[in-house]
């Protein structure tokens, strides 16, 4: 959702569930405090070095029943599911199964928009293809008022790549960034065509099985997960904090469907990383920052902590009160997992603060 919303609720238990590692005395009390101030509600994972310094969880999962978030809870990732997106292609790149220089119709011939000939793979995973935004029209205050048509009815994935992401090019491809849900939801049916499976299956058996990502996966509105925390945003025009407005999860499919644990995350990141999931020049392909320093579904970009220059790989998420983020220092090994279910906590700014205290 485009417009920034920020959660401003009573004074909140704080509520711990994980056990600290080894934790400095210095940045472990900084982030209890910080989570306590700004009313952080999720689990924070941080790993420095190959060794688990922090891991904690706060607020509730279930407010209505006083449920507490523990290092256990599952939490919608939102758009960290477009790393697992860019992982799966530049997979079937390695494979030899797609080109990146080929166009949307090579592998989707049946694809009827005028992006077809023209918007490559690469375009679509750094968002440079130029199609119309799926949510274009969609603000806080428009989806309060008018819902969010593009969420809030069942829809097949060939129907949302029919309706949504076949629609006009506003850009010359590869000229202008665009964060685009409707650019991996596209990458999603090129997956299932060139697998000959669902995305879900796919994902599976390349990522989360071998991987032990066994707190992963797709949502569903229709399914009930164990251990699946609730989401709440903050309501401008009540005033107070409010449920998720009602969608079908499925329908962000591939830009930003999928659930996990913070430990599942952390896998995710250390396979990644640790050239298991792709080689390194996949890898240095995904991490090559383009138009607004974004890579292949994920943001590259070099920044000054404490006085010394540090490459940082982040990718957020956030649908609602669904927010996540997966932040790693590159040249210092240091990986920070940020899961929540409220829209309390600036998680940019949460990150950023640990990073600071962690490469003094």
């Amino acid at each position: 959702m485009k417009s920034k919303l920020v959660l401003l609720v009573p004074a909140s238990i704080v509520l711990a569930a994980g056990t600290l590692f080894g934790q400095t005395p210095g940045y472990g009390r900084f982030i209890d405090d910080y989570a306590r101030a700004h009313r952080f509600s999720g689990t924070i994972m941080i790993e420095d070095k190959g060794r688990i310094g922090y891991a904690k969880s706060f607020g509730y999962a279930n407010r209505q029943f006083k449920a507490p978030n523990t290092i256990e809870t599952k939490y919608k990732i939102a758009s960290i599911t477009k790393a697992f997106t860019a992982a799966l292609i530049l997979r079937l790149h390695e494979q030899g199964k797609i080109s990146l220089n080929q166009t949307i119709k090579t592998y989707l011939p049946n694809y009827t928009g005028p992006a077809g000939d023209k918007v490559t793979i690469k375009q679509l995973l750094n968002h440079t293809g130029g199609m119309a935004n799926i949510d274009r029209r969609l603000t806080v205050e428009s989806a309060i008022k008018n819902g969010l048509h593009q969420y809030q009815t069942p829809l097949t994935t060939d129907q949302l790549l029919a309706m949504y992401c076949s629609e006009n090019l506003m850009n010359e491809p590869g000229q202008v960034f665009d964060y685009n849900n409707a650019d991996y939801i596209i990458l999603g049916k090129i997956i299932e065509r060139v697998y000959g499976e669902p995305y879900e299956q796919a994902l599976k058996r390349e990522i989360l099985q071998p991987f032990g990502l066994h707190d992963s996966g797709m949502l569903y509105q229709h399914d009930v997960i164990d251990n699946l925390a609730d989401t709440y945003f903050f309501r401008e025009d009540l005033k107070r904090l409010a449920n998720d407005l009602p969608v079908y999860i499925e329908n962000w499919y591939t830009a930003g469907a999928m659930y996990s644990t913070a430990a599942d995350v952390l896998k995710f990141s250390n396979a990644l990383f640790g050239l298991k999931i792709i080689g390194r020049e996949a890898l240095s392909q995904m991490l090559t920052p383009g138009l607004d320093d974004y890579g292949y579904g994920v943001w590259v970009y070099d920044t000054t902590i404490n006085g010394k220059k540090r490459t940082v790989v982040k990718r957020p998420g956030r649908i609602m009160g669904a927010q996540s983020m997966l932040f790693r220092l590159l040249n210092k090994n240091v990986t920070i997992v940020l899961l929540s279910n409220t829209d309390s906590t600036n998680l940019d700014e949460f990150a950023a603060e640990i990073a600071k205290r962690l490469t003094k």
